[in-house]
């Protein structure tokens, strides 16, 4: 079946327009992710740039080809940069002129005046180089965990290594005369993967903004926004699921429970701001120490808790005692004033058949209530028939004593 290319040509214009409204109409509809502003220009220029092509024979080749391909790549570079602004990073107004700046100026030489291949082998380098720029952009973000970024990637590496076909193309099937644009079997192929893929990156695009914001409402619900760690919510459900692993998987455990000293007093006598300042202080420390496979949440207030699996009692108590004297230290003075803040830990720990995290966090909050009752700025263990400091140690850690000091009376 033969393609009408003159119909293939007015059906991409009417394409990339709706496609660029619609991501346009979809933005004011959320207009978190600007990206999908950058996009929707793309498209329209597109459009606009196919509008100039079609003029072909019609009109001076200084508009159809020219500045037809100016504004082709201009198209591409604004593509390329709603990708940048997607994943954070800022907008480069000189990129978005440099293909067509540099087309032009290469139109002007008089020794490529009439080297059509040469000259298409440029063009077609100019939309790639963007087209795998997009497509790098989006790669460079795969840490956030978008699915439609990994058929982003695809379309805009195979669409880009397509545009780089057309040289050999134009050395097989030769550009045909002025008048007869749309006789070219070359062209009919480009243009009808170009709809295709136009029509493919435009919904795939709007997928990714669509997931990015589920994600992040999702997010919204699960990490406390002040830490930047789980909430009470998403710590007891990861918590939950760890139960459930372990059932298959048993591994040693630990809870810790964790309060801030006398953070009340800290907010009283330097203000509110200081004491959220504190509560990030406790947070950035405790994630540099904890696994990433650990998890730990604010359960309220200057509450927080952590879940340490696969750890020894010995481990456990290491883990709270470094994050103990982190979070000291850092709090030792905050924006000039002598803050000093401390916190008490308690931590239960659990080596048997099963996992009853209820009973865990109740035990590691009794031996945090020790840890208060006996001066604060410490770690208190849970006694449990398990909680041995070493492998020729009998006697179980007691609610009151510090692991150094049941390591000492187990000596004695």
């Amino acid at each position: 079946m033969n393609l009408d290319v003159h119909t293939l040509f007015m059906v991409t214009i009417y394409v990339e327009a709706l496609l660029g409204l619609l991501l346009l109409f979809a933005w004011v509809q959320n207009t978190a992710i600007t990206a999908v502003v950058w996009w929707g220009f793309a498209h329209l220029f597109r459009a606009a740039s196919i509008v100039l092509f079609g003029t072909y024979g019609s009109a001076p080749d200084l508009i159809s080809i020219d500045l037809a391909n100016a504004l082709l790549f201009t198209a591409y570079a604004v593509g390329w940069t709603g990708a940048r602004v997607f994943d954070g990073r800022p907008a480069e107004p000189v990129y978005l002129v440099t293909g067509a700046v540099l087309w032009l100026l290469v139109c002007r030489l008089p020794i490529l005046a009439n080297a059509i291949q040469i000259r298409v082998l440029i063009a077609s380098g100019i939309i790639t180089a963007y087209i795998w720029l997009t497509a790098y952009e989006f790669w460079r973000g795969r840490g956030e965990k978008l699915v439609s970024r990994w058929p982003a990637i695809f379309l805009l590496f195979t669409h880009g290594a397509l545009f780089l076909v057309r040289t050999p193309l134009i050395a097989v099937l030769p550009l045909p005369s002025s008048g007869r644009m749309f006789g070219s079997v070359w062209l009919t192929v480009l243009s009808f993967e170009a709809l295709l893929f136009t029509i493919s990156i435009a919904f795939i695009l709007l997928a990714m903004a669509k997931e990015r914001t589920e994600l992040r409402h999702r997010t919204a619900a699960m990490i406390d926004p002040l830490t930047g760690i789980a909430n009470r919510r998403s710590f007891l459900q990861d918590a939950n699921a760890l139960a459930n692993r372990y059932v298959a998987d048993p591994r040693p455990t630990a809870v810790l429970a964790i309060d801030l000293d006398h953070f009340k007093s800290i907010n009283d006598r330097f203000g509110h701001a200081a004491g959220d300042r504190v509560l990030e202080i406790f947070a950035d420390a405790a994630r540099q120490i904890v696994r990433s496979s650990d998890l730990i949440g604010r359960l309220g207030g200057e509450e927080f808790a952590a879940v340490l699996y696969d750890v020894s009692p010995e481990k456990a108590v290491a883990v709270a005692e470094r994050i103990r004297t982190a979070f000291a230290d850092s709090t030792a003075d905050i924006d000039g004033n002598p803050v000093a803040a401390t916190l008490s830990i308690g931590i239960a720990h659990c080596a048997g058949s099963m996992l009853d995290l209820q009973n865990l966090l109740a035990r590691a909050d009794q031996a945090l209530y020790f840890a208060k009752k006996n001066g604060r700025d410490r770690v208190e263990i849970a006694a449990s028939a398990d909680l041995v400091l070493g492998p020729t140690d009998d006697v179980p850690l007691q609610p009151g004593l510090t692991a150094s000091e049941a390591a000492a009376k187990s000596t004695v």
